[in-house]
């Protein structure tokens, strides 16, 4: 029994042998090598970039005035309405700053009541030709002042109000608390970042795309905005690898070029319900494309040099000739999808291609007929030839 198995091992590797392995051919003789002629075919690709995730409105909280921070209401993380305090600074020195500025109103209101009196008994003292009218004309010059001095005193509270106002920092928007750098206790100014608050209902994720790639989009399409609503949905890759489970849409796209990048930023709006993106985040956005005429070729008949992809195409005089493709950076492992340097109707090598040289000439057979030569020299193998190979 163990004999047979080695037998049988041995008739295995006796045949993949006269293979050749990794692209080498059977020894039919006749130099003949299998060709195919290049057709098109459906190929869905996808291309990738590297994305930043942001919410739809990130707010940057900074106090209006400086201040020692005396109450902190919120947390990080934290979810908060339009208007609700989220921070509480010291506010003495404003409060006396009201007080003051109610004082004088007080004081702007009772000169005003006076003038007011004044020029209302200057005025019957004058119809009845008790005094004449300069002594009209000054009464009614101190009542417009004591006006003027009023709505002065009372811009003056209005304006202390607003500044004791400014003690409670608010949120102007509703979303999500990020993180806080200040304690209580910190002394804060108009520059200081009291933290972020993120609306992230839904998330805006920003990626670029090249100038060329841009532009080619824009001109197929008819102009930039018809190019936006032409891509299909697109996929956000998170930063562990994960595909993130709902679509987003392509939504904006800069009219400005990077002139330091030569890109164009982009933006995708996503759907997050379930809160699972966080403003500042990274991942890739991940764009399909469906190629109804791609030209598809397997990985097995290209060789690489120097990071660059050959094939033996067939020449006239049935001589090969050592072309260089080019070939899309997606693919699925086993095929390439070729970008350039083959065409329609051109003829390539697809087995062999190690025992291939430049110029070199062959015999064309189809892949059928070099299969049904394998299996036609791999059952003229006898147990008889094994053996004298093992004797070899």
């Amino acid at each position: 029994m163990k004999k047979n198995k080695f037998l049988m091992f041995a008739a295995a590797a006796v045949v993949f042998a006269s293979c050749g392995g990794g692209g080498g051919r059977p020894q039919f003789g006749d130099n003949e090598y299998p060709v195919v002629t290049v057709g098109t075919s459906s190929a869905s690709m996808q291309s990738s970039f590297p994305a930043t995730i942001k919410g739809v409105q990130d707010v940057q909280i900074c106090p209006k005035v400086q201040g020692f921070i005396r109450q902190i209401n919120v947390k990080e993380g934290q979810t908060v309405g339009a208007g609700q305090v989220l921070f509480v600074l010291d506010n003495v020195t404003y409060q006396a700053q009201v007080r003051q500025s109610e004082a004088s109103v007080n004081t702007a209101q009772a000169s005003f009541n006076t003038a007011k009196l004044s020029l209302e008994n200057s005025q019957k003292l004058h119809e009845s030709g008790v005094i004449g009218d300069f002594e009209l004309q000054s009464a009614t010059n101190s009542y417009e002042s004591a006006k003027a001095g009023l709505a002065q005193a009372q811009a003056g509270l209005a304006s202390a109000k607003e500044m004791l106002s400014f003690c409670y920092v608010k949120s102007p928007a509703a979303g999500v608390v990020g993180t806080l750098p200040y304690k209580v206790g910190t002394l804060v100014n108009t520059a200081s970042v009291l933290t972020t608050v993120s609306n992230n209902s839904s998330m805006e994720v920003y990626f670029s795309l090249t100038e060329k790639d841009a532009l080619a989009m824009s001109q197929t399409a008819g102009g930039q905005n018809a190019a936006i609503s032409a891509l299909p949905n697109v996929q956000l890759q998170l930063a562990d690898g994960t595909i993130y489970n709902h679509d987003g849409k392509v939504t904006k796209m800069s009219g400005v070029i990077d002139a330091s990048t030569g890109s164009v930023q982009v933006i995708a709006l996503f759907p997050n319900p379930e809160k699972v993106l966080k403003s500042g985040g990274s991942g890739a956005i991940i764009i399909p494309k469906s190629n109804s005429e791609a030209i598809i070729i397997p990985q097995s008949c290209v060789s690489e040099v120097q990071n660059k992809k050959f094939v033996y195409i067939l020449g006239k005089d049935n001589k090969v000739k050592y072309t260089e493709i080019k070939v899309d950076p997606q693919n699925d492992g086993n095929n390439y999808i070729v970008t350039d340097g083959l065409k329609v109707g051109d003829k390539y090598i697809t087995n062999g291609i190690t025992k291939l040289s430049d110029g070199m000439e062959i015999v064309p057979i189809t892949p059928e007929r070099y299969q049904q030569k394998i299996d036609e020299q791999a059952k003229a193998m006898t147990a008889g030839d094994i053996v004298g190979a093992m004797k070899k």
